[in-house]
C-alpha cells in the first residue's frame, strides 16, 4: 500500500500544445522510484485544476517543481519590497511581466559586466539560473505564473508557507541531477534541428545511471520498456526533466521519513525569502 504520491513537474509559464507542462507521477518503495505515468497540461487553467484536485493516487503528495520559489534578497532589498515571503510574492504577482522586465533591466543595466544579475544563495550549489532572469530561460516568468497557482491551491512550501499538510511542494532543478551524471554534455533542445544523436546518447546515459541508482541520491528509477523509450525519444527533454524532478522529490521524501539531520525534506537552514533547491 503506497502512502505518498511523488510528482515531478517540468513547468512552462506559457504552456501550449507544442510546449505543455509535463508531470511525472509515481511512488517510492524502499530505494526504488517507480514512474506510474506522465501527464501533460496545455493551459495554466488545466494545471491549476490538477493542483486543486485530490491526490492523483488517493494519498498525500510530495512534488518537485522546476521553477524558482523566491527572489534574490539583494534584489528585493534594492527594490525596497517587503522582506517577508508572502508579502513579497503578493507584490511580485501584482505586476505585469513588462513592469517586472523593466525593474530587472534597470537593475542589470546599472551593474558591471559579469555580475549583472543578483543571485540567491542556492544558485551556486545548484548551478541554477538567477530567479530574476527573464530570458533563456525565463525563470522569472515561471515563478510569476507558477507560485500563485501553488499558493491558491494551498500547497505547503516547507520553510516558506504553510498550506495543506498533504500537499508539499519543493523547488527542484533537473539540471542539478543531470549534470551529476553527464557533466556539461547537453541532453535536450527545444529546437528539433538540434535534437542530435549525441543528445539522445546523453539521455540514455542519464536513464542508465538512474536505473542503477548511480547518483548521490542513492535511488533507483524503475521504468517500463515503453516509458524508457518515450523518455529517450522526447528530444526536448521535458519528459526526462519531469522524471528527474520526481526523483529529487523522492529523495526529499526519503529524508523526511529518515528524520534527516539537515531539516524537513532534507532542506538545510535557508533564507525563507529566497527559497532552496531540494538536494542542493
Amino acid at each position: 500500500m503506497l502512502d505518498t504520491c511523488l510528482i515531478g513537474c517540468d513547468f512552462s509559464s506559457s504552456p501550449n500544445k507544442r510546449k505543455p507542462i509535463v508531470l511525472a507521477i509515481g511512488a517510492k518503495q524502499r530505494g526504488v522510484v517507480k514512474l506510474e505515468r506522465l501527464a501533460k497540461f496545455e493551459t495554466l487553467e488545466a494545471f491549476h485544476l490538477f493542483l486543486n484536485a485530490p491526490a492523483p493516487m488517493g494519498v498525500p503528495c510530495v512534488g518537485g517543481f522546476d521553477l524558482p520559489f523566491g527572489l534574490p534578497r539583494q534584489w528585493v532589498e534594492h527594490m525596497q519590497w517587503p522582506l517577508t515571503w508572502p508579502e513579497c510574492m503578493d507584490l511580485y504577482a501584482s505586476y505585469s511581466r513588462e513592469n517586472l522586465r523593466q525593474f530587472f533591466k534597470e537593475f542589470c543595466d546599472a551593474r558591471p559586466v559579469g555580475s549583472k544579475f543578483a543571485h540567491r544563495a542556492t544558485d551556486l550549489p545548484a548551478g541554477s539560473s538567477p530567479s530574476m532572469k527573464w530570458v533563456n530561460p525565463p525563470v522569472a516568468w515561471m515563478m510569476h505564473a507558477g507560485v500563485p497557482l501553488l499558493r491558491a491551491a494551498h500547497w505547503t512550501l516547507p520553510g516558506m508557507c504553510e498550506g495543506h499538510p498533504d500537499r508539499v511542494a519543493l523547488e527542484a532543478y533537473p539540471g542539478l541531477l543531470a549534470r551529476e551524471i553527464v557533466k556539461q554534455r547537453s541532453y535536450k533542445s527545444d529546437d528539433r534541428s538540434k535534437q542530435t544523436p549525441d543528445r539522445w546518447l546523453a539521455r540514455k546515459d542519464i536513464l542508465h545511471a538512474l536505473d542503477l541508482g548511480q547518483t548521490r541520491l542513492n535511488l533507483r528509477l524503475k521504468l517500463s520498456s515503453a516509458q524508457h523509450d518515450n523518455l529517450l525519444l522526447d528530444g526536448s527533454g521535458d519528459s526526462l526533466d519531469a522524471v528527474l524532478c520526481m526523483v529529487q522529490a523522492a529523495w526529499a521524501q526519503q529524508q523526511q521519513e529518515d528524520g534527516s539531520s539537515r531539516g524537513p525534506y532534507g532542506l538545510p537552514e535557508f533564507d525563507a525569502l529566497e527559497g532552496w533547491i531540494v538536494s542542493a
